[in-house]
């Protein structure tokens, strides 16, 4: 597809720089090593007998079975969260900063990451306590209702999310009136998409990042535009942005993520379960309700997760792919769409050219020099 008259532009290929290079490196790093700190502790916690003397202490605290549990699993997750939390800083705070992508303080960073685990905690109790009712009246076959009550859940969240949760972490306010906010609201009508609202939210509190998305289900969608991107890229550049997060819904990507991700939910305990089940002997663990075999559950939770992450990114590129060309046809405007991705991953840091093995087993979206190309060879 070509630029129409007057938005024809000459790029040179985008290169990665040695500091783009070594960011992403430093970032992969710390993301890999936090896992395998993860990984290795719960391991640890079964081999070592150090999760039987846990359970045996809680159960002399109380015989309530369900505090035992939210006693046991504090204990857990306030180690692993100690274990993990120099890995998470020197990721999200020192990293951030040396990089200059940062404008977090300390304070506003810690405080940050307190709301994110103040409104995690309640949700994570309620799913435990589901996770172990089930196991109690269901037996081995637990990770039935489990995974359609997780479902049910993931439905409500997507539905409060944007109204709810989202406004304790950022300020949203309408867009201003103009010509960018005409332009969005043209490509929905022509996409046959009504939305709740168009904001701007403030992004550039915590970083230099330039990010913009489409939020919600149902009566809860919006569109949010980072106020990074608003004030760094032109109008024209905006609206090719927004047009791929459109192309999104227009394809029903949200939903057949939704779909997927409830088959993913289902599989993923049925077959952790028959794990969970044959692994707890090898402990000394004879029965799903003892304590001491929840961090066996958790590591072979985790462990699908890693196996079946690059699958759910081989589908997310190629939705990716659909929504840049959806944005190209929709906008007709492939060199401003081209210039935003090169501020994208100029603003962002972002490696346009990773080892295809990087690129296959941790991204959800193509490469931006992938993306670029196959926008200028009308290819997309």
């Amino acid at each position: 597809m070509t630029a129409p008259a007057g938005n024809e532009t000459s790029v040179s290929p985008l290169s990665p720089t040695r500091t783009t290079k070594r960011y992403n490196r430093i970032k992969l790093g710390l993301s890999i090593l936090s896992s395998v700190l993860s990984l290795a502790f719960l391991i640890a916690l079964m081999a070592s007998g150090a999760s039987r003397a846990i359970a045996v202490k809680v159960c002399r605290v109380t015989a309530s079975p369900y505090l035992g549990l939210l006693y046991f699993a504090a204990v857990i997750v306030v180690v692993q969260s100690l274990l993990t939390f120099p890995v998470s800083f020197i990721s999200g705070f020192i990293v951030e900063h040396r990089y200059n992508l940062s404008n977090q303080s300390i304070g506003r960073w810690a405080w940050e990451k307190l709301k994110g685990a103040l409104i995690g905690a309640p949700i994570g109790i309620v799913i435990l306590l589901v996770l172990y009712y089930c196991m109690r009246e269901w037996g081995r076959l637990w990770w039935l209702p489990v995974a359609a009550i997780l479902s049910f859940f993931s439905f409500v969240l997507a539905r409060l999310a944007p109204t709810l949760i989202l406004p304790l972490f950022y300020r949203l306010t309408p867009l201003e009136d103009g010509p960018l906010k005409k332009a969005i609201f043209l490509q929905c009508a022509r996409a046959g998409l009504r939305v709740n609202g168009i904001f701007q939210f403030n992004l550039s509190k915590n970083t230099k990042k330039a990010n913009a998305a489409f939020t919600g289900i149902g009566k809860a969608r919006r569109v949010i535009l980072g106020d990074t991107l608003v004030n760094e890229f032109t109008p024209e550049e905006v609206e090719t942005v927004f047009a791929h997060e459109l192309g999104h819904y227009k394809f029903k990507h949200i939903h057949v993520g939704m779909a997927v991700g409830i088959a993913s939910t289902f599989v993923g305990l049925y077959i952790t379960s028959i794990l969970h089940a044959w692994s707890l002997p090898r402990f000394g663990v004879f029965s799903i309700l003892d304590y001491t075999g929840l961090p066996l559950l958790g590591l072979w939770l985790a462990l699908f997760g890693i196996v079946t992450s690059p699958l759910g990114n081989i589908l997310s590129r190629y939705h990716e792919r659909q929504a840049d060309r959806f944005a190209v046809t929709a906008t007709g405007k492939p060199a401003a769409f081209v210039s935003a991705l090169r501020k994208l991953a100029s603003m962002n840091l972002a490696d346009p050219e990773p080892h295809p093995l990087v690129e296959f087993l941790f991204y959800s979206h193509p490469s931006i020099g992938k993306r670029i190309r196959l926008v200028e060879s009308q290819g997309v």
